[in-house]
């Protein structure tokens, strides 16, 4: 069995009321959030930022107290491993990577858990809106 590894994160900004950044990539049809391979020498935590900058240009703040693990096979031979951290910004322009993003875009919370493709990310998002109203994200 081989086994692949991916960092991101449910990324929230408050304006009046609390949006979320959703994702679709250009490789697939679903409706997910930012996340990308580890690279030698990263913790998830830097994986997770890396990746979301590179992705949609933002610079978030993650909370390494709210983390969240997505297991499922991507060919018979290989499972996949996607942790998952909840994140703040206050940044509301995305610039999307064109080679990997079809689309991203932010919406309210319960109109992205209509959005998203599978329903363990929408008990992600959830849990981790929970997380952030519960536990402001530090500031560091």
């Amino acid at each position: 069995m081989r086994y692949e590894k991916s960092c991101g994160a449910v990324i929230f900004r408050k304006d009046a009321d609390w949006n979320v950044l959703l994702i679709r990539h250009t490789k697939g049809r679903h409706i997910s959030f930012p996340k990308g391979h580890v690279e030698p020498g990263e913790t998830e935590s830097q994986t997770a930022e890396r990746e979301i900058f590179e992705e949609t240009g933002l610079r978030v703040r993650v909370d390494r107290r709210f983390r969240a693990e997505n297991r499922y096979n991507i060919r018979p031979d290989t499972q996949k491993l996607v942790v998952i951290f909840a994140a703040t910004t206050d940044q509301a322009e995305i610039h999307p990577q064109p080679e990997e993003i079809a689309e991203a875009f932010w919406l309210p919370i319960e109109e992205a858990a209509a959005r998203l493709t599978y329903e363990r990310d929408r008990k992600i998002m959830r849990d981790a809106f929970d997380h952030i109203q519960r536990y402001p994200t530090p500031t560091e």
